[in-house]
């Protein structure tokens, strides 16, 4: 009797013990699948976080490379409309051996494009080299010369009357042009434009008022003056269409 008492007190503590385990492993359990949803959001929000930060990344990244890419482009192609004139863009400070263009190259507005000079091929026929008129009795043709009232901006050029003019570089005609000295004499013209030079010629008949024309070809005649200046020197007349001295260039 006292070994079965034994026996049945052991088996009731072992039920006892493996019942209370399998209920710790039921709460354990339990425990697990109900966090598991909460830590699986909380990663799920934080992978999101990331990627979107990743994207913002990569996407201010790519933004910024093309703005640094379009700005280099406007860059060289401004530059480029300046270098394929033989110039060079530098800032206006430094000396330049020819002439400065605008509107050729990047950056600020001091910074300007140097066309070095390149001489006009002779626009009298029949003359060696441009031969800028002297003085004599109706004035002087050099630039800035005194006149009858105010100051020369341009250049006389001495030529035969009703001689062929001829192109001094080539380029495109933009219609006529005419002006008036202090006198009141109207002088009448043409316009001669390239990518550098923009010239009036006076005191010429135009063959054409527009159209492409080369370096050498005939433009018009010189018209005569001796029949209104008694001893004046037959001559044609330059000016540069920004006002500027053409001198460099004859």
């Amino acid at each position: 009797m006292l070994l079965r008492g034994h026996l049945s007190y052991a088996t009731i503590l072992l039920i006892s013990y493996v019942l209370f385990g399998c209920a710790s492993e039921r709460d354990r359990r339990k425990g697990e699948i109900n966090h598991s949803p909460a830590k699986n959001a909380d990663s799920a929000i934080k992978g999101m976080r990331n990627a979107t930060k990743a994207d913002n990344g990569r996407s201010d990244a790519a933004t910024r490379t093309k703005e640094v890419k379009k700005a280099e482009s406007k860059g060289r192609r401004s530059d480029v409309g300046c270098v394929s004139l033989g110039g060079i863009c530098q800032t206006d400070r430094f000396i330049c051996q020819g002439r400065y263009l605008r509107d050729k190259c990047s950056g600020p507005a001091t910074r300007l494009c140097c066309v070095p000079d390149g001489a006009w091929s002779v626009l009298c026929a029949g003359h060696y080299n441009n031969r800028v008129r002297g003085c004599d009795l109706h004035g002087c043709g050099a630039f800035n010369s005194r006149g009858n009232r105010d100051l020369q901006r341009a250049v006389d050029l001495v030529c035969s009357d009703y001689g062929t003019v001829n192109a001094p570089f080539s380029g495109s005609l933009a219609g006529p042009v005419s002006q008036k000295d202090a006198a009141g004499f109207q002088h009448d013209g043409v316009k001669l434009i390239n990518d550098v030079h923009c010239v009036k010629i006076f005191n010429i008949r135009p063959f054409r008022y527009i159209g492409a024309v080369a370096q050498g070809d005939p433009l018009g005649y010189v018209l005569p003056l001796q029949e209104r200046f008694s001893g004046i020197t037959s001559h044609l007349k330059l000016r540069m269409c920004d006002g500027t001295d053409p001198s460099p260039f004859i």
